[in-house]
């Protein structure tokens, strides 16, 4: 029996799909200043909770998960920059 399976999107798939860019993953101080730089720089930036399986090395996260954050970016759009 052949069934179609329709596999659900990662997060990161759907936030990509919007137009997000994922930058890195990160913890305080730097993410403050990585947060602020960016905006600056004129793009959108959104902070996500952190999702282990995107990740190369965990053992930080794992133990300080509730620091951690992943940074994305957009390019604002031009009503945004009025």
């Amino acid at each position: 029996m052949n069934v179609n399976r329709v596999r659900e999107m990662t997060r990161e798939e759907e936030l990509r799909k919007e137009g997000w860019e994922k930058r890195f993953t990160i913890d305080e101080p730097r993410l403050s200043e990585m947060v602020e730089q960016y905006k600056e720089l004129g793009f959108e930036v959104l902070l996500d909770p952190v999702e282990t399986s995107s990740e190369q090395c965990t053992t930080c996260i794992e133990a300080f998960r509730d620091r951690y954050r992943t940074i994305y970016t957009r390019q604002k759009s031009d009503s945004e920059l009025i």
